[in-house]
């Protein structure tokens, strides 16, 4: 099947997995702590279920691997990556922006991506060479390349703070505007140009494969926070930018340079 196609099964995925979600956004639904202390609902073990179901039976041959329910077929060579509701204490906690993140790779090399945000309709999609798209139409990062005058947001900046509290203070002072912010929509901002720069902290496969596409087919730069190309690893740290030159000087910023 080609890519294309896989693309639009894949976006058909992210809508079917949409009323699951919404389903259950704003209700008083019972919320349990993993041994990481992060958050798991009935919402999120239902819409990774759904969208396991669809992709098995679209693609039987298909590995997939997602954050609730773990790898399944991780010796093929097509991987699906899911995060069924990427934000899951915004969910909980009625925030909207919560999102729905879906990959597909190829012997560890993304080819599409879909990251979604259920309140709001909003669907981006990429695939590897043929550009970003929001709800079908081309977007494009800023092309900003100085500093100055950028905007910048800062995921995780508790966990940034606890653990590089030297870092988070430069980033404090980097760039224009700056906000403090979470999940996976600053890197939808990113693509459609509004944001400039996004650092993350603490991100695993199925939290960066998806918005890595995404910001790079949108025209800009993504790695860790060495400068290095994101693999599979675990508690990874990351930093997006519209263009190498801004890139560039977001890393300088987090190693002090």
């Amino acid at each position: 099947m080609s890519t294309p196609a896989r693309l639009a099964d894949a976006i058909a995925i992210a809508e079917a997995a949409r009323p699951v979600a919404l389903a259950h956004f704003r209700t008083h639904l019972g919320v349990e702590f993993k041994s990481d202390e992060s958050p798991v609902t009935i919402a999120d073990r239902g819409v990774e279920a759904e969208v396991r179901r669809m992709i098995a039976d679209r693609f039987p041959d298909h590995g997939i691997f997602g954050e609730e329910h773990g790898i399944e077929g991780e010796d093929s060579d097509d991987l699906w990556i899911v995060d069924p509701i990427d934000g899951t204490r915004s969910f909980i906690t009625g925030h909207p922006l919560f999102g729905f993140l879906l990959a597909k790779l190829h012997r560890g090399r993304a080819e599409l991506a879909v990251v979604s945000i259920p309140p709001t309709g909003e669907v981006f999609s990429a695939e590897a060479g043929q550009g970003a798209f929001l709800n079908g139409s081309a977007i494009h990062a800023s092309g900003r390349t100085d500093a100055e005058g950028a905007a910048v947001y800062v995921n995780e900046g508790e966990k940034i703070w606890r653990a590089h509290p030297d870092v988070f203070a430069r980033l404090m002072a980097f760039g224009k505007t700056r906000r403090l912010s979470c999940d996976c929509y600053p890197y939808g901002l990113l693509a459609m140009g509004h944001v400039d720069v996004v650092v993350d902290y603490d991100l695993q496969p199925y939290d960066y494969h998806p918005v890595a596409l995404l910001v790079a087919e949108a025209g800009g730069v993504i790695t860790d926070w060495e400068g290095s190309p994101l693999g599979m690893g675990y508690g990874v740290p990351v930093v997006a930018a519209a263009t190498p030159e801004l890139h560039a000087k977001a890393l300088a910023v987090i190693r002090g340079q």
